[in-house]
């Protein structure tokens, strides 16, 4: 069967909790993980949300999901989207779901008119690595991504 995919709804917020701690787990990241479902909830269905989710659904089960949010290109003087997680189960993977998914976001991008679609992959995921370069993706290895995060940014933001 194919991918369906459909936007999030509030009452996804368990599901894509759920969703995060595995792809935090397969990452070998759950220990970073801070957020609680309540958080997720609130930054997809609050007031104003600021990010993004879709869902991916074979066979009427969900199996995997896609966060972004609006980034901006300086440079193309336009919008563009950033994934900031993609994550299909392992037992579902092969199936078309991760295409489906980008397939949305790219679809998304051609009818907005946004700029580009970009993303971070775990240097060590081949698999993710092997499917993006089949896409056609290229990777930016001339940029190298900084994080200022926990004490580091709260010194930098002062009193």
């Amino acid at each position: 069967m194919t991918a369906v995919i459909r936007p999030a709804t509030p009452a996804d917020a368990s599901l894509i909790f759920a969703l995060i701690g595995e792809l935090a787990a397969y990452e070998k990241l759950a220990h970073e993980v801070k957020a609680s479902q309540a958080d997720i909830a609130a930054i997809l269905f609050g007031p104003s949300p600021r990010a993004f989710c879709d869902i991916a659904e074979l066979d009427g089960e969900a199996v995997g999901f896609a966060l972004w949010f609006y980034s901006v290109s300086t440079f193309e003087g336009r919008h563009g989207l950033y994934l900031e997680d993609l994550f299909v189960r392992a037992e579902t993977r092969g199936r078309g779901a991760g295409l489906a998914l980008l397939r949305r976001l790219a679809e998304r991008c051609r009818d907005e008119g946004l700029a580009r679609l970009e993303w971070a992959v775990l240097d060590w995921n081949t698999l993710a690595i092997n499917f993006y370069d089949a896409l056609g993706a290229t990777a930016k290895s001339e940029w190298i991504t900084r994080r200022l995060s926990g004490e580091a940014l709260a010194s930098l933001a002062g009193p």
